[in-house]
């Protein structure tokens, strides 16, 4: 199963709406760690409910033995009952209270780090046709109203029900002509429980989508503020994100329309109701059909039950906003990564020689299916070679990349590594034995020793700074306030676009990796911090098998093979010298580039 962002898809068929709260049952092996727990909240909470229940035969003998006798030794031990009473209900709702919010953060917690962990195997070709926003608002609104229903929804719930139950039964044993009356009032109450709750359901789902929709827009207009900024787009942007505001308010009205209507008809049915037991009992009391206490018990309970309803009502739509939430959660908990590891994977050679093949793949990326990346590539890399893939945009040289950390698998033909097809072995073990330098460097919300140190996580201190010294970067950490425990912002935005480079130079000849990947390795550097990190990248390529991505030809006339490719095809290959003399596309490239400066 795989989930993509479409609000189509997201406005779920009405036979989903009938499922009503079956998805909170995928809640269960989160619960089940903490049944000892759970079963000591629902001991507190019946211990509280039967002494609320309690109460109403304490009334009833307190109006006929005590009021209506005169019995003041009564009045005195009631008042002794009743602070026993109080003082059990007070210690069984902390308890309750306590162990449902305690379950709530836990459960939550579990369910969070669960989504995150399966998120990150999740293959770049999900991240292509999912939206951030839409997996963090799953991450965090609809992880927070679990823990809002867990927490203290839930137990509302069952208490209400006992309540709602017990209450039911006293009023029979109370009066059963009463009783009788109150419940021709519940198919009135039941009715627009059913038809509002199943409206209110249909627009929670529709409003959290639209919250979604708010966070995916923050997410990219802040992650491009630059662009926005550099292109004065900001009056449209402000009025981009108020429609989205003004939709998403327009169906929480709508909901909150809903809801408030069942909520006033429970309470016009519910209230009503009780006004003519009151009238009908009083008639009952007069003609001494029943005693005074009598009618007072079933009041309470009726007023009990009625709160119980009441609460049940307003409880229901936030249980229907809850499996909204789980099914969406467990939507992306359901979606089956494209890359993982066989059942039983082949073992990569050890030490790594690192020779590289391409056998006839062929590569359409999910997003562009009918765009073919790479066309039948047919590609030998030999170990320790050092092979710069140059080519107009397009044509296929990141895609090399992708292919060969198996960040995707081709539709056609097979990659190896020293031999071994690389889909057959540990998606884990193959990226341990690659380096790779980005051209749009990643810079991790840490500090510098931190975003190096990514590369090896069990490097010490002195191999940090030695790859930094390495990576020429050394000079620059030092000057920050903290040295290399600055914190660089948020994607690195307190660096340059050279400094990030550098430190991600450092964070490859850190992982000390038999095979290179080099995507634009310099592009972002000053000519003479370009020489020194050509410097080291020079040492760092020794003895390594090496792909380098240029479109600065200059940075690749010394590699051992240049690979010219075009529209996913290798039109042409040989050295630098040998591809000037061919007169092909990298001769047209190279005049361009040397020719016109």
């Amino acid at each position: 199963m795989v989930f993509r962002d479409s609000s189509a898809e997201r406005t779920p068929p009405e036979g989903q709406n009938r499922r009503d709260l079956k998805p909170l049952r995928l809640l269960w092996p989160f619960l089940k760690p903490y049944r000892l727990r759970m079963a000591a909240a629902t001991a507190a909470l019946a211990v509280a409910a039967g002494t609320v229940l309690g109460l109403g035969q304490g009334l009833k003998a307190l109006v006929d033995r005590g009021f209506a006798a005169g019995n003041a030794d009564l009045l005195n031990q009631a008042l002794l009952v009743m602070l026993v009473v109080i003082v059990l209900l007070a210690v069984s709702t902390f308890t309750r209270f306590y162990l449902v919010s305690w379950i709530g953060e836990r459960v939550v917690a579990d369910i969070r780090r669960k989504v995150f962990d399966h998120l990150v195997t999740q293959s770049p070709a999900f991240f292509e046709t999912t939206k951030t926003g839409e997996i963090l608002s799953r991450l965090t609104t609809d992880t927070t109203l679990l823990q809002q229903v867990i927490g203290t929804s839930v137990s509302i719930a069952l208490r209400n029900s006992l309540m709602l139950v017990g209450g039911l039964v006293l009023l029979g044993l109370t009066s059963g002509k009463l009783t009788g009356l109150v419940l021709l009032v519940v198919p009135l109450v039941v009715a627009p429980i059913i038809i509002f709750g199943r409206k209110v359901r249909s627009l929670s789902r529709a409003s959290q989508d639209a919250v979604a929709d708010i966070g995916s827009t923050v997410d990219e207009v802040l992650g491009g503020i630059r662009t926005v900024q550099a292109f004065g787009r900001e009056p449209m942007e402000i009025n981009r994100f108020r429609d989205r505001v003004e939709d998403t308010v327009t169906v929480s009205l709508r909901r909150i329309k809903a809801r408030s209507w069942l909520t006033m008809l429970v309470i016009v049915l519910v209230f009503g109701a009780i006004g003519m037991v009151l009238w009908i009992g009083g008639h009952d009391v007069i003609a001494g059909r029943i005693s005074a206490g009598q009618l007072s018990a079933f009041v309470f309970y009726a007023v009990m039950v009625a709160g119980a309803v009441g609460a049940l009502s307003e409880v229901a739509s936030d249980l229907s906003r809850a499996a909204g939430a789980t099914e969406r959660l467990f939507d992306l908990l359901a979606t089956v990564p494209d890359i993982r590891a066989p059942a039983q994977p082949l073992l990569l050679p050890s030490p790594t020689q690192g020779e590289v093949r391409f056998d006839g793949v062929r590569f359409n990326y999910p997003s562009r299916p009918k765009d073919s990346a790479l066309d039948g590539l047919n590609l030998t890399i030999r170990p320790g070679e050092r092979v710069a893939l140059v080519g107009p945009s397009g044509a296929g040289k990141t895609t090399i990349f992708q292919l060969l950390l198996r960040f995707y698998d081709p539709q056609q033909g097979s990659v190896r590594l020293d031999g071994v097809d690389i889909a057959q072995a540990d998606p884990a073990d193959l990226r341990a034995r690659i380096g790779i330098v980005q051209q749009d460097s990643v810079i991790f919300s840490a500090s510098a020793m931190e975003n190096i140190r990514y590369g090896r996580p069990d490097a010490s201190d002195a191999e940090v700074r030695a790859a930094a010294s390495a990576a020429h970067a050394l000079d620059f950490i030092q000057a920050m306030p903290e040295g290399f425990d600055t914190f660089l912002g948020e994607k690195g935005v307190r660096l340059s676009g050279g400094q990030r480079q550098r430190l991600a130079i450092a964070r490859a000849i850190l992982r000390d990796a038999p095979v290179l990947l080099l995507d634009e390795a310099t592009s972002a550097l000053d000519a003479e911090s370009e020489r020194v990190v050509q410097a080291a990248l020079e040492t760092l390529m020794k003895g390594r098998t090496t792909l380098i991505i240029a479109h600065r030809l200059a940075t690749v006339v010394n590699a051992d093979r240049i690979i010219v490719l075009e529209v996913g095809k290798v039109v042409e290959e040989g050295t630098h010298e040998e591809l000037l003399r061919r007169g092909g596309l990298y001769a047209h490239l190279a005049a361009l580039q040397f020719d016109h400066g």
